[in-house]
């Protein structure tokens, strides 16, 4: 039996703060449990609704990104609304990597492969 997720931010609380950028995938980390985006990448989209833009909070294990329920798909306007700070990065290039550092709470521009999937 699937449990209903339980969203930090109602449907009411989402503002039009980004338009025309598509879906994203983000983890449940950020959207139920409350964590800032860590990390955001921008892949090949999958389809023509598809951004490409994929967010975790940056703990999350590979066990846990394996887990189809810990993750879902979002017009990337709600996680702006749950981050705003991604949006100076949402007209980045496919298979840009960035990481929020810790001591600035800045994003940084990674130039590594990651070591997860979404």
């Amino acid at each position: 039996m699937t449990q209903s997720k339980r969203f930090l931010l109602k449907a009411v609380d989402i503002k039009p703060l980004v338009t025309n950028y598509g879906g994203c995938i983000a983890s449940d980390m950020i959207t139920v449990h409350g964590h800032l985006v860590g990390i955001m990448y921008k892949e090949e989209p999958k389809n023509d609704n598809d951004s490409g833009w994929r967010f975790t909070a940056g703990c999350e294990s590979q066990e846990y990104m394996d887990d189809e329920n810990n993750k879902a798909v979002y017009d990337v306007n709600t996680i702006a609304n749950y981050d705003p700070g991604i949006i100076p990065f949402l007209d980045a290039a496919t298979g840009r990597v960035f990481e929020r550092d810790e001591e600035s709470g800045e994003f940084v521009e990674m130039d590594l492969d990651l070591d997860f999937e979404i």
